[in-house]
């Protein structure tokens, strides 16, 4: 019997039509570790699902993985939906992957937290990029729905708390697709135009899939590059999006947003009569400080004998004089004892007074004293000064020693 040859790329055509005939291949959820994963320039995705028991190649093509809430990431657990076939040019089994959602959590909870932390790595949620909300806005900009109760509650808040407040809508979708563009739109036209003094973004309560679009990134961003201060005010309490970690001031509510963005006109009626009160009293008290101040003033002595400050002046003028007289005459006296002692010290050291006693002084003839024999020789003329008048003489003879008469 003739056996029937088949080609390879044959039998890969009849394996993909065994896999395609399964039902339970067309729709199957397969559970695994994230592998291997790539993203190719053609927005197609390939990834590899790995559990102990063994693994499984498997591709999402750019319509399925451009409806990825979250970025896949290599060693995330996740459970992957769609049909086992065969690529029949390789002959390898594959999952063509129809969706993709992180196992034990959401996708949009993994999304949300990837978005949360990436904007955090680079800044965007850092306090010191917060701006002070003007204390009295002239102009209130509204980036919401004009079809929900949120804007409604927020006018009327806004109207009752500060009706001096401009209040500017730009109405938004905020929610679906086509929401996320919308709302950065909107606060960037808001800020470059300068449409108002405060930008309130926000919505009312819903779920973490209604409220989405305020996790989107570029609403965030837009947030973030806003020159005008942003109150985010999105759902109820409990809930909290990416655009309240980016704007400026996060209100729990829409309405709490609006109280947040105007002062309360009761309480300036309040603070501004109080300060009239304080003013007043301040005042006053200044006013009864500076008639006492003038009284005594009035009642000084200067203000009653005008030459009495002459007077007084002059007498302490006497006694300085008087000072400085004593005090003239105790130095004069310092010194003269001082010159007298110098005098006679000076006195006692004159040569003068040695020749009184007996001595005598000799000097050449250029007036130079002799100290020495050697500083004459026999025949120099030499002039002896003595204690009453002096002499001249002739030497005759110069000796170093006493000689013995």
């Amino acid at each position: 019997m003739e056996h029937h040859i088949f080609g390879v790329g044959e039998v890969n055509q009849l394996v993909k039509l065994l896999l395609d005939g399964e039902p339970m291949l067309r729709g199957i959820y397969v559970r695994g570790e994230l592998s291997n994963y790539k993203i190719y320039p053609s927005g197609h995705h390939y990834f590899t699902l790995k559990d102990p028991e063994g693994a499984l190649r498997c591709v999402m093509f750019r319509g399925q993985a451009s409806k990825l809430r979250f970025r896949p990431e290599n060693g995330m657990r996740a459970v992957a939906s769609g049909r086992v076939s065969v690529f029949p040019r390789d002959g390898a089994y594959q999952l063509y992957c129809d969706a993709l959602t992180p196992e034990g959590a959401g996708d949009l909870a993994v999304a949300f937290e990837q978005l949360k932390a990436r904007l955090y790595a680079e800044g965007l949620f850092d306090p010191s990029h917060k701006k002070p909300l003007p204390s009295y806005p002239e102009t209130i900009a509204v980036v919401t729905s004009s079809a929900g109760a949120a804007v409604h509650d927020m006018i009327r808040i806004l109207n009752r708390r500060y009706p001096l407040a401009k209040v500017v809508l730009l109405p938004v979708r905020v929610q679906g697709a086509e929401a996320p563009p919308e709302i950065a739109g909107a606060i960037r036209y808001a800020d470059r135009w300068k449409i108002g003094d405060v930008i309130i973004t926000g919505r009312g309560g819903g779920s973490m899939e209604d409220l989405w679009a305020f996790n989107d990134e570029r609403v965030a961003r837009a947030i973030y590059d806003c020159e005008t201060p942003v109150i985010s005010a999105v759902g109820h309490e409990p809930d909290v999006t990416i655009a309240d970690f980016v704007a400026d001031v996060r209100a729990s509510t829409p309405s709490n947003a609006a109280e947040i963005a105007v002062p309360d006109r009761m309480e300036l009626r309040r603070w501004l009569r109080d300060t009239e009160e304080r003013v007043a009293q301040s005042q006053a008290a200044r006013l009864e400080s500076l008639r006492q101040r003038l009284e005594k003033l009035a009642s000084n002595r200067v203000m009653t004998d005008q030459m009495a400050f002459v007077q007084d002046r002059r007498m302490e003028l006497d006694h300085v004089q008087r000072r400085l007289g004593d005090v003239s005459g105790i130095l004069t006296a310092r010194r003269r004892e001082r010159f007298s002692a110098l005098a006679a010290a000076l006195d006692a050291m004159s040569p003068l007074k040695v020749l009184g006693r007996g001595y005598a002084m000799a000097q050449n003839a250029d007036g130079t004293v002799l100290r020495s024999y050697k500083d004459v020789s026999p025949g120099d003329h030499v002039s002896v000064k003595l204690g009453e008048g002096g002499i001249s003489c002739t030497v005759n003879e110069a000796y170093k020693k006493e000689r013995k008469r």
